[in-house]
């Protein structure tokens, strides 16, 4: 698969994930979000995979707010 290519899905896995948690259906997200990182993982872009890992861990735990 092409740079291209992988980076539409990335792209289309990452606004579907932002999509359903616009729509406070986070497990959605989450699960969506895991789903990029297998794929990413499978096509052997270790990189990638992070940044999904990474998305989900903000999501389970997000930083407190500042009053």
């Amino acid at each position: 698969m092409d740079p291209a290519e992988k980076g539409k899905l990335y792209a289309r896995l990452f606004r579907k994930a932002g999509t359903f948690l616009g729509k406070g259906e986070v497990e959605r997200a989450v699960e969506t979000l895991k789903e990029g990182e297998a794929l990413a993982s499978r096509l052997g872009d270790h990189g990638m995979a992070r940044r999904f890992a990474q998305e989900v861990e903000k999501i389970r735990n997000p930083k407190p707010k500042l009053p």
